[in-house]
């Protein structure tokens, strides 16, 4: 278990990590970088709220999504290490990569040549399908969730950890409508319960589809009109996209799934 203290130097410690600067933050937790002061390693460390958790009746699910990370060991999904708990808060240790986004590469330098995105969409690809024959969906596959390390080799943040609060029903289906708007299958709009992998690979699509384009399949300004883009799969592949990988794109993106 870990117990919060803070060190002689005035940082926070959280069992033998030393808590440093905040690396993002979200509605149930936020992500800290942190050192193992035993081995002077770098880790990213998730922190969650137990009494948000609790109050969406989410402990069972954090539990198992905590259980299934520690099954995942994969190059191309960031490592759990170790989860820890306080009277109010989760810990949970993962491997820290320095390479940013994905996407910040795409933002700063444009566009990727197809064989720089192949390479990417292989690494996603691998990782996915990995979690995918453990039974473990992301359903939010999106730029922010694709780190980059010091090697250039990309790793899938938050597998497992992302579909929070994530109800599988009886009928086998997921229906929590998740996601980033852009990136999410049309399956997954229409609210009537939807198979994770595939929804998953409809994601990696858009996101092969950004690699190479620089830009978005679907965008509008305004929800309705982009759902109804996304429920038809209305796009135009750029002239400059390969036949192999236009192919490649228009099968991932078919609204049937």
């Amino acid at each position: 278990m870990g117990s919060r203290s803070n060190n002689g130097s005035g940082r926070t410690r959280v069992g033998r990590y030393e808590l440093g600067r905040t690396l993002g933050e979200g509605t149930f937790a936020k992500v800290k970088f942190a050192r193992n002061v035993e081995t002077g390693d770098n880790v990213a460390i998730k922190i969650l709220d137990k009494e948000k958790v609790m109050k969406h009746k989410m402990i069972g699910q954090i539990k198992r999504e905590i259980s299934t990370m520690k099954l995942i060991r994969h190059p191309n999904v960031i490592r759990m290490h170790e989860v820890m708990a306080s009277k109010s808060k989760i810990y949970i240790v993962l491997e820290f990569v320095t390479g940013g986004e994905l996407f910040d590469k795409i933002a700063s330098k444009g566009r990727l040549k197809e064989d720089e995105a192949r390479k990417y969409f292989q690494h996603l690809i691998n990782a996915v399908d990995y979690c995918h024959s453990r039974g473990v969906f992301h359903r939010d596959l999106k730029p922010e969730n694709l780190l980059l390390d010091a090697n250039g080799v990309l790793k899938v943040s938050d597998f497992g950890l992302s579909a929070l609060p994530q109800q599988v029903r009886e009928d086998g289906l997921l229906h929590t409508t998740c996601g980033t708007p852009n990136y999410v299958a049309p399956e997954v709009i229409n609210n009537k319960g939807y198979d994770g992998a595939k929804a998953d690979l409809w994601s990696c699509g858009v996101i092969l589809f950004v690699l190479m384009a620089g830009y978005l399949p679907f965008e509008e300004s305004n929800l309705v009109a982009l759902y109804k883009k996304i429920h038809k799969a209305e796009f135009t592949c750029p002239p400059w996209f390969s036949s192999n990988a236009e192919k490649l794109i228009e099968r991932i993106l078919d609204p049937n799934p």
